[in-house]
């Protein structure tokens, strides 16, 4: 399934395999302000997370994935320190996400 291919990229930090996992049309909806992000726009910023030692998951899962949707549940520590429990929903298509929008309730 794809949460296990996600997974692996992402506990790896392989920017590539992780977007590869991503449908060209791929649009990431930021939980903060609810604004759209292409795939383009979306990798800058992914890659600049991935290279840093600072981020990290914890206690990672999967709730629920299907052909259409994948939704997950992460304890994330972001590069500036920031924590959040994280819930992801990933809309599929074609076997790659198409779209994510995120919530996250900020942990201290």
């Amino acid at each position: 399934m794809l949460y296990e291919a996600l997974q692996t990229a992402m506990d790896n930090k392989d920017i590539d395999a992780y977007a590869e996992l991503l449908h060209e049309d791929f649009i990431f909806v930021r939980h903060q302000s609810g604004t759209e992000v292409n795939k383009e726009d979306w990798m800058s910023t992914a890659r600049i997370m991935m290279a840093s030692q600072d981020l990290t998951f914890e206690r990672s899962r999967c709730l629920y994935e299907n052909d259409e949707i994948l939704i997950m549940h992460d304890f994330m520590t972001f590069p500036d320190g920031t924590k959040e429990a994280v819930m992801a929903v990933n809309m599929l298509k074609d076997g790659k996400i198409i779209r994510i929008e995120t919530g996250a309730t900020p942990l201290s």
